[in-house]
């Protein structure tokens, strides 16, 4: 099996709008929620979420380009860009044949199509539809387009598998490299589902928090009052890249993925196994995968919605994977600062690993305020504020509705 390492990176979260930015907001315990301006909310049981800040994207992409491309696409576009030019990547002095691009998105483009549909509902004689309708909301058209931008022809394909989407993505992009089908893969997910239905519907599954009266503190894994999820929005991409390939155009390695796993729960279409079985075995099977033992592993970035069942059962799963050596791990839920992006969580919840690894700060789990006596006391989950640490291996968790489940190790690069 070949190595395959990280050599580019781009981001556009709720706490900051380039990788940079992103990273200074997780060492900073920055919390990304706020009151909807997207719609008015006004009358919805959920009225706050985790949108993007000062972002416009006539910035990044010309604005007949972006009226083209559901938004899930456009932040798609800005971080794979971004990351590309991190890596340095010159798309002129590549194979393009062996540069592929897999991404994820648990929804796709839910804004178009809510706004395109209803829109054509209203006509009382032939609807009227756009022509780029079916172009902007399948899923699979994020790599399409950046396949196209930058002349990439190998692998090229969307995933869909809910909040673990962006997580499968990484893991196929890994398989392919270390299996010799690609030499370059460009990964990670997007989304963008802060609309009225979408909001509408997670608060009709009760999935949501309602904590309208506090809306920064909202996300609370592991915390007592734990009562839901925030929704987010953004993307995540990585650049991955087989070592020697990487090395002869003196590329600078920021990680090496060592292991993957895929699993399923098997047991509900949105609920948990309540002994965290599937995320147990995901966990092992990575580790397995990785030819490492559990007390390798230093910090878990865990999947930790802030939903009542989820924690727990994460938690469990943790325990009975690691064992006594789950004591000396950091454990900590990004999704405090920036919400859930769901089929984008595992990309830039990926990119918090390799922060941890090459900043030595673990991102901690903020809103904390109230111990829960469910979870062990004696397991360290980075409360409120980052610690600093000097990490080896990280371990990113992505769990989906449907029982998908999700795993990656990233490691220290050694020569």
């Amino acid at each position: 099996m070949r190595r395959v390492v990280i050599t580019g990176i781009g981001a556009l979260t709720p706490i900051g709008n380039t990788y940079a930015a992103y990273k200074q907001g997780l060492s900073n315990g920055v919390s990304g929620a706020g009151l909807i301006t997207r719609f008015d909310a006004s009358h919805f049981k959920v009225r706050f979420a985790c949108e993007l800040k000062n972002f416009d994207v006539e910035q990044f992409i010309p604005r007949k380009d972006a009226r083209r491309l559901d938004p899930f696409a456009q932040y798609a576009m800005i971080v794979a860009d971004e990351a590309i030019q991190h890596a340095g990547l010159l798309p002129e002095s590549l194979n393009l044949d062996r540069v592929g691009v897999v991404w994820g998105t648990g929804i796709g483009g839910f804004e178009t199509i809510e706004n395109d549909i209803s829109e054509a509902a209203l006509w009382t004689g032939e609807p009227r539809y756009s022509p780029f309708l079916i172009p902007k909301l399948i899923g699979d058209i994020a790599p399409g387009h950046i396949s196209i931008k930058y002349g990439f022809r190998g692998i090229n394909y969307g995933t869909v598998s809910a909040c673990a989407s962006s997580t499968h993505s990484i893991i196929a992009s890994f398989d392919y490299i270390r299996m010799g089908r690609a030499d370059v893969m460009i990964t990670g997910g997007s989304e963008a589902a802060i609309t009225r239905a979408s909001v509408g519907g997670f608060s009709a599954m009760k999935a949501m928090s309602e904590r309208n009266d506090s809306p920064e503190t909202a996300s609370r894994p592991f915390d007592r009052d734990r009562d839901g999820f925030v929704l987010g929005e953004g993307a995540g991409a990585l650049v991955l890249e087989e070592l020697e390939h990487a090395r002869k155009r003196g590329a600078t390695i920021y990680g090496e993925i060592i292991g993957a796993g895929m699993t399923a729960d098997a047991y509900h279409m949105t609920a948990p196994h309540p002994e965290g079985l599937g995320a147990r075995n995901v966990m092992a099977l990575a580790i397995q995968d990785a030819g490492i033992s559990p007390d390798q592993v230093e910090y878990v970035n865990v999947h930790g919605t802030s939903t009542p069942l989820g924690d727990i059962a994460e938690t469990k799963a943790i325990q009975a994977v690691f064992g006594d050596s789950a004591y000396k791990l950091n454990i900590s839920s990004t999704k405090s600062m920036t919400g859930h992006l769901l089929g984008g969580a595992g990309a830039i919840e990926a990119i918090a690993c390799v922060v941890a690894i090459n900043e030595g700060f673990i991102p901690p789990t903020i809103n904390h305020f109230t111990d829960d006596p469910e979870f062990d006391a004696k397991l360290n989950f980075t409360f409120n504020e980052a610690q600093e640490r000097k990490i080896n291996i990280a371990l990113s968790n992505t769990f989906g509705f449907g029982g998908h489940n999700a795993s990656v190790l990233i490691q220290r690069f050694t020569e």
